[in-house]
């Protein structure tokens, strides 16, 4: 014959529109709890204080209650809200006038008439509040036009880099050290394309259409296009020369992970791996790149000086000539400048994205779960 059923503490307190319940059980398995006919039904394996067992209870309420419970299962208890039918506030919890000897108020949460009355009336204000707010913002119409030219951008800037990079992988593999040669002729088409539309990054930071601060976006996409069609693009000397494999290889590296990681976050994808690396790679190919791009304007002084292409000859009687070559030494020191400023700016993204308060901030969010 079986015992008699075993019940669990119940803690319960109420406002105008809700009831909430709180079971002492800990570690609790296989909840069944359900409302027929206006009655709870409670069932469920767990740790209490008959030890871990098999606890069950049943509460008729006083008036009617809406027949879906919201349960919320903890490691020390579970609780349990009920929406009531009508706004109003109850006497008692139960329609039996005794109340159950495993029943007691919720002190933690226990307000009463008045009280609830002004918490319900401050959380109405509040709403209100909010909705004012709101209405005085006004509406972006262009919102979901701007995130698809976002997204489109990214895309294509993506899949052009992919180009390149793969490009120049199999004619590595296929050809060897003959292929750094003719790396210009084979994709400075489609350099010249990812690049020259690169510049919108400059437009987008300046009307706020994205967050990147204007500096090192500038800094950049305006020291890579001086490199591109500046030194390599006016040089024929320069275009088969071998550093222009590297700089073309460690510009396209670095894009294949930043632009799909900006084109997820345009519709709120974050990708772990993705992220580490758009954040990771940097660390070596933008000191390489930087070094590859100083390596390109040095070997191109001599070209510049003895050519004198971009010089600037001053009228007499002065009759002096600034030699475009004296302009790129002064470069070569803004260029490391660049590289520094770049790499602190890409720095701070990576602690605020992957630094030890980024995984706090997880932990915490995942603990308040």
């Amino acid at each position: 014959m079986a015992g008699p059923s075993l019940r669990p503490h119940v803690h319960w307190a109420q406002r105008h529109r809700e009831l909430y319940l709180r079971v002492e059980l800990s570690d609790v398995q296989h909840p069944d709890v359900a409302i027929t006919d206006n009655v709870l039904h409670f069932k469920a394996q767990g740790h209490g204080a008959k030890g871990d067992n098999i606890y069950e209870f049943q509460i008729e309420f006083l008036e009617p209650v809406e027949p879906k419970p919201v349960c919320r299962v903890t490691q020390r208890q579970l609780n349990i809200t009920v929406q009531k039918k009508e706004s109003n506030w109850w006497e008692r919890l139960t329609k039996q006038e005794k109340r159950p000897l495993f029943l007691a108020p919720d002190f933690d949460r226990w307000l009463d008439e008045s009280d609830a009355e002004m918490e319900l009336k401050e959380k109405e204000e509040e709403k209100i509040n909010k909705m004012k707010i709101e209405s005085r913002v006004p509406k972006d119409p262009f919102k979901h036009l701007k995130k698809g030219y976002l997204i489109m951008y990214n895309l294509v800037q993506f899949l052009g880099f992919s180009w390149i990079f793969v490009n120049m992988t199999v004619r590595l593999f296929i050809l060897g050290k003959d292929s750094f040669y003719d790396t210009f002729h084979t994709v400075a088409d489609m350099m010249y394309f990812c690049h020259t539309l690169a510049l919108m990054e400059i437009m987008n930071s300046l009307i706020g259409l994205v967050r990147s601060p204007l500096i090192p976006a500038v800094v950049q996409i305006l020291g890579r296009n001086f490199i591109l069609f500046v030194i390599l693009g006016s040089l024929e000397e320069m275009q088969s020369k071998p550093v222009v494999f590297f700089v073309f290889y460690f510009w396209s590296i670095v894009e294949l992970f930043r632009y799909p990681y900006y084109m997820l976050s345009c519709i709120g994808i974050e990708w772990k791996p993705l992220t580490w690396l758009r954040y990771t790679v940097w660390i070596p190919l933008y000191p390489l790149g930087g070094l590859a791009e100083a390596v390109c304007i040095v070997q191109s002084i001599p070209i510049f000086s003895e050519t004198g292409k971009f010089s600037l000859g001053l009228p007499n009687p002065l009759n002096v000539t600034i030699q475009f070559s004296f302009f790129l030494q002064i470069y070569l020191i803004a260029l490391f400048l660049g590289v520094f400023v770049n790499s602190r700016h890409l720095y701070k993204q990576r602690k605020q994205h992957l630094g030890p308060k980024k995984r706090k901030m997880k932990r915490h969010d995942a603990s308040s779960l």
